[in-house]
């Protein structure tokens, strides 16, 4: 239970909100300017403050500069928090940023700002300290704990860079919570709904949908899914590009090349899809640079034409989310709306169809504020936590992971450790061997996705597990287990129980990931499932025949293998060379069959070598303790590459 008061925070792409529970209603805190809305955006004043650094501004302020100093101004920076510098390229091409020059690959993006440098969670800290200086303001006193929310598909990295943002605010970040289920939080607590609720999020950078089941207090998410690449930010970057494209044609001015002009058509481009919601034509109308006027009537038909494929992109997260829940969208009670882009007709227009609400008699519900709903439900949240009152004290929420989690085993084949949609917090575990003669490292490789091979998944951690004892392959027994905290981020603990040899790692931020590569992941996974399945079978089987080859060719240092006669050994030697020659072929049945051929040709062979091994074990001993040098479980587990051969 949390000591003090904890607030909840929606930290936005767009705009972000502080609230509390305010007896038993969760209620958004008001800035200093009356407004609920903090624009996540983030100024640096060219003027600078006593001492000589310049000052940092915060929210209406601050994005007041964007059309003066653009190049001293950042927003929509969660688009880039968790990512590496390969990866936000293209995101740069639409927004005003210029990185510093001295970055790494590997290394956190550095933002420019003036004369400063900054990364993403450097940026984001300063919304979330706004936010919290708002908290202080209203209750005249300390705010120290928060609960922040996510989108569903954040990964580790990104929600590691979140956090580490939090704590650069001053805050202690008890809780993130994803998004769509702190909404159907804040949803269940205003109608004590019981059923099942569809949360269709889509904000200014991201698009989430999670189906949860809410009874007697117990909010259970079935399945999540998303895009985290997909929101508001790509509707105005289409209207601003088709604009810019018309102005270069029409008037012969290009203004790419003038950050604040450009800024200005932006500014007027997001005035026009929020004006599309409830008007039937927008109009741009702009003083260009060489004089002329940029005129420009949008009716709302043609505006929808222009969006359509960027809404389309949320059809495919909402069909595999019912699929994976095993729903039809006629088991799905309510769809809550959260994110400003839900006001849009064309969306709720598309939400309606695939939830075939309209044929049912049902509306989408928007009853609370799309805008405000993640930030009342992190109010929720934060209030189970601190345990503050009556009116949540009866309340759980039990989370999912979107992606499976595993990790690599012999051959690049994936052993999924945590399936896709467990309920977390989680562990799991699974036992490994090696797969060398006297191997003393294992380089376990920790992935996440849902193809069946290593190189297809997106790589969370390496680390080596160090000095085994050497042994015979397969003997050694390496306990690899899954913890995912209720934040989503995982640790991942290994163990030769023989030996007790241990290694863990915490999955630290890592920024080798590509947002089409988040997206894609799990469509792939059945784009592919035929082909990656077949090549997980000739990984299998090429592993199965390496270990039943290894074992043949030390057959003849066994004094068993003395007792086999002449014919024996020939039929094993024949059955040897068959599965020797195939096993590096592309059939994987074929190999299979030679590898149960020799199985079948050497089964006298180890009846032979286990009387001897058990002789030995129980001469002079007790049965248990026989059954200890022996080893108590005879599962086959999945072998691992020596660290070396990483």
């Amino acid at each position: 239970m949390a000591e003090g008061r904890v607030v909840g925070i929606d930290l936005g792409t767009t705009n972000s909100l502080v609230a509390y529970m305010q007896g038993d209603t969760p209620v958004v805190i008001p800035g200093v300017d009356g407004s609920n809305l903090v624009p996540s955006v983030v100024a640096l004043d060219p003027i600078a403050a006593a001492g000589g650094r310049p000052t940092v501004t915060v929210g209406n302020s601050a994005r007041k500069a964007l059309i003066e100093t653009p190049e001293r101004v950042i927003y929509s920076v969660k688009r880039l928090m968790g990512r590496g510098l390969g990866e936000i390229q293209e995101e740069l091409k639409l927004f005003p940023f210029h990185l510093a020059d001295d970055i790494e690959e590997g290394e956190v993006p550095r933002i420019r700002l003036g004369e400063l440098k900054f990364t993403p969670p450097e940026i984001s800290a300063y919304v979330l300290r706004q936010l919290k200086r708002n908290a202080e303001r209203f209750f005249g006193e300390p705010v120290t704990q928060a609960v922040i929310t996510v989108p569903a598909y954040f990964n580790d990295a990104q929600r590691q860079a979140t956090k580490d943002a939090g704590r650069m605010a001053g805050l202690d970040v008890l809780r993130l919570v994803n998004e769509p289920t702190a909404a159907a939080l804040a949803y269940g607590l205003d109608h004590a709904k019981v059923g099942t609720i569809a949360v269709y999020d889509l904000g200014g950078g991201t698009f989430d949908v999670s189906i949860l089941k809410l009874r007697d207090g117990i909010f259970e998410v079935q399945s999540t899914n998303g895009d985290t690449h997909l929101g508001g930010d790509d509707i105005d970057n289409l209207l601003l590009a088709i604009a810019l494209d018309e102005i270069h044609a029409e008037h012969g001015v290009d203004l790419r090349g003038n950050p604040g002009a450009v800024q200005v058509l932006r500014k007027a481009a997001i005035e026009a899809k929020i004006s599309l919601s409830t008007e039937s034509a927008a109009h741009f109308d702009m003083e260009l640079p060489n004089g002329d006027r940029y005129q420009r009537e949008i009716p709302r038909a043609v505006f929808e034409m222009l969006i359509e494929p960027v809404l389309e992109r949320t059809a495919g997260p909402c069909k595999q989310a019912l699929k994976d829940a095993g729903l039809t969208p006629e088991q799905i009670d309510e769809v809550v709306l959260v994110g400003g882009s839900t006001r849009i007709p064309a969306v709720r227009q598309l939400v309606d169809d695939l939830f075939h609400l309209k044929a049912r008699g049902k509306k989408p519900q928007i009853e609370l504020n799309p805008d405000e709903v993640v930030a009342l439900g992190a109010a929720v949240q934060a209030d189970i936590l601190a345990g503050a009152s009556k009116t949540t004290e009866e309340m759980l929420l039990l989370d999912v992971t979107p992606l499976s989690l595993g990790i690599e085993a012999l051959g690049g084949a994936v052993a999924r450790i945590i399936q896709r949609n467990s309920t977390i917090p989680a562990s799991a575990t699974e036992h490994f061997t090696t797969g060398v003669d006297g191997q003393t490292n294992v380089a376990i490789h920790v992935v996440q996705g849902e193809r069946e091979l290593a190189a297809d998944c997106r790589s969370l951690a390496r680390f080596d597990l160090k000095g085994i004892p050497p042994m015979s392959a397969g003997l050694p027994r390496i306990e690899v287990k899954f913890l995912i905290d209720a934040d989503g981020i995982l640790q991942v603990r290994a163990r030769e129980q023989r030996s007790g040899l241990a290694a863990e790692i915490e999955v630290k931020a890592t920024y080798g990931l590509t947002d089409e590569q988040v997206e894609s992941m799990i469509l792939d996974s059945f784009d592919h499932a035929e082909e990656d399945f077949a090549k997980r079978l000739l990984i299998e089987a090429r592993n199965e025949a390496e270990t039943i080859l290894a074992a043949v060719d030390r057959a003849p240092e066994s004094p068993a293998w003395r007792q086999l006669s002449p014919e024996e050994q020939a039929a094993i030697h024949a059955a040897r060379g068959r599965l020797a020659a195939i096993k590096q072929g592309e059939d994987a049945a074929a190999i299979r069959n030679a590898t149960l051929a020799l199985d079948q040709a050497t089964r006298r062979f180890a009846e032979l070598m286990m009387e001897a091994a058990v002789s030995t074990a129980i001469r002079g001993k007790t049965m248990d303790a026989a059954g200890n040098d022996m080893g108590d479980d005879v599962t086959a587990p999945h072998a691992m590459a020596p660290a070396e051969f990483k």
